[in-house]
């Protein structure tokens, strides 16, 4: 299933502040409003970047119709579409496409079919504000590596009294 279009929304920077804790999250979706889209059949994904206080639909990737073969090869446009993304939530997905994001850091996640995006933003915005869960840690540790090893930077720097 090849790229079909890929809509990205351009904004002027002075407009709003920049999200520097941001995390980018993709969402199955064929109407921008409800997950509806198993992954390996989406016809779309809608990528938001989230932080703590602010949500903003960044862009909208588009695919083709696709059969429903079993070919894997349908699944490397998907994952390319997703490069910067943490997680994608899903309506299903196989455990093959499962094993072909976790290289890429992509943690897929099964939510029940029409579930509200504006409900799973709120919830990760939640996380961000009150500590996020396991998963969600570790994806921002892998987003911000200069973070992993900042105690390795102060200690570097030496300590005087």
């Amino acid at each position: 299933m090849p790229l079909q279009r890929r809509l990205r929304l351009l904004s002027d920077p002075s407009e709003t502040k920049p999200m520097t804790t941001a995390i980018r999250v993709a969402f199955a979706t064929s109407n921008l409003k409800e997950i509806d889209q198993h992954f390996g059949a989406a016809e779309s994904f809608a990528i938001h970047t989230i932080d703590a206080e602010t949500a903003n639909l960044l862009e909208v990737v588009q695919f083709g119709p696709a059969d429903m073969d079993g070919n894997e090869d349908k699944l490397e446009a998907k994952i390319a579409a997703l490069d910067g993304c943490i997680a994608v939530y899903c309506q299903a997905i196989g455990a093959s496409a499962v094993d072909r994001l976790r290289p890429y850091g992509i943690q897929p996640i099964k939510v029940a079919a029409r579930t509200p995006l504006n409900q799973l933003i709120r919830a990760l915005q939640s996380e961000l504000r009150d500590g996020p869960s396991a998963w969600l840690a570790r994806a921002i540790e892998r987003q911000n590596p200069e973070r992993a090893n900042r105690f390795d930077l102060m200690e570097a720097e030496g300590w005087a009294e």
